[in-house]
């Protein structure tokens, strides 16, 4: 932490004073009600938190990603599920700066407010890391578009108020036909499922949205007609940054909990940290977790320095999540038979990290790109 410049350190405290003392009492209760808490949300939009990679000209803070990772860290270090709701609105805001027209940019402030929930939907029921395979279409008529189609694993899409839709808008290859819109959540035509009842990460009202002769205005299509497959792998690179702090905050968690856990628990007539099959398990994961923040902060300084970080932001969420699985596991072993009970963090712990392997695209697919820009580099 020495190596961060003060404004790093002073948002990253802000961020841990709110996890500890708004998010920790209340994470074990969003986790059993699973009900999205509007109450921590509108509290992190008061913060600030949602404007703070944003210009000022939007709103924002204009601070570097650095500073988003760390608040996303000490975010999902008490809740994965908060850390989940405070990327939605950071994304989305940045998706409009950086694409949206003046209409759309309008949007931009309510969102930071925490005034206007939005959601994305991407993924379908067949057709998930197969971005380009999506089905749902939208049919240009008179005055703007008709989507039809069915989305799936919409995170907050039960409590969204707008959705920024992926679609097909051509009959060519998914690359060259896709186009993206702003969809009001509640307009006839647009139909939220049942939350879904998901392993881990509860509260986020995760659901299909369910396209139906849904009308959509010219003025909704986000960047250019045909052209939002590069958008969105634009947008995933950044996101993976997000979500490998997600996985790096809930590392933390287990190695925290390990430690507090092995010095007061006793067997033998001495504390189990003092074992040296705990320490060496304590040592692995302290190791691999300051290794992954140093990835996921080098590939945040690439990406705000206009550099390529493809391969950086691949390799950041493909080793702080696996990394993550192997952090939470060791932690729970160390918990012995409390580990699988509710009354100890580290069982959520264990349900919240499975998910980070998959979202953002599977680390088996992160494999691949890695290779791939591998092979470019030394071609």
């Amino acid at each position: 932490m020495n190596l961060l410049t003060e404004e790093q350190r002073s948002i990253a405290d802000a961020a841990r004073r709110f996890s500890d003392g708004e998010v920790r009492p209340i994470a074990q209760q969003i986790d059993r009600d699973d009900r999205f808490p509007h109450p921590i949300y509108r509290a992190m939009a008061e913060l600030g938190f949602f404007g703070l990679s944003l210009g000022e000209a939007f709103g924002g803070s204009a601070m570097d990603t650095v500073s988003v990772c760390l608040v996303m860290e000490e975010l999902a270090r008490n809740s994965a599920s908060v850390g989940n709701a405070f990327a939605i609105p950071v994304e989305a805001a940045l998706f409009l700066a950086k694409h949206g027209t003046a209409e759309q940019c309008a949007l931009i402030e309510p969102i930071l407010a925490g005034d206007l929930l939005f959601a994305t939907a991407m993924t379908e029921p067949d057709h998930g890391t197969d971005t380009a395979g999506i089905r749902t279409k939208a049919e240009k008529v008179t005055g703007g578009f008709r989507l039809n189609g069915t989305k799936a694993w919409v995170t907050m899409g039960g409590v969204a108020d707008r959705i920024i839709v992926f679609a097909r808008t051509g009959d060519g290859p998914g690359q060259k036909a896709m186009s993206c819109f702003i969809v009001d959540a509640d307009q006839p035509g647009v139909m939220r499922g049942k939350s879904e009842e998901l392993l881990g990460m509860h509260g986020l009202e995760d659901c299909q949205i369910v396209l139906q002769d849904a009308f959509v205005p010219e003025f909704g299509l986000i960047g250019p007609l045909d052209g939002a497959f590069k958008l969105a792998m634009e947008n995933f690179n950044f996101s993976r940054l997000m979500m490998s702090s997600l996985a790096l905050g809930v590392a933390q968690a287990a190695l925290e909990d390990a430690v507090s856990y092995a010095r007061i628990r006793q067997q033998f007539g001495t504390p189990i940290f003092s074992f040296q099959a705990v320490q060496l398990m304590i040592g692995e994961t302290s190791a691999e977790v300051d290794a992954a923040r140093l990835l996921i902060h080098h590939a945040s300084r690439l990406h705000d320095a206009g550099l390529p970080y493809i391969k950086q932001a691949a390799q950041a969420k493909l080793f702080t999540t696996d990394m993550a699985q192997r952090a939470v596991t060791r932690s729970l072993q160390i918990h012995g038979g409390n580990g699988y009970s509710r009354a100890y963090r580290i069982e959520r712990l264990y349900r919240d990290v499975r998910l980070t392997q998959i979202f953002e695209g599977t680390n088996d697919v992160l494999r691949l790109v890695v290779a791939r820009q591998v092979e470019k580099e030394l071609a």
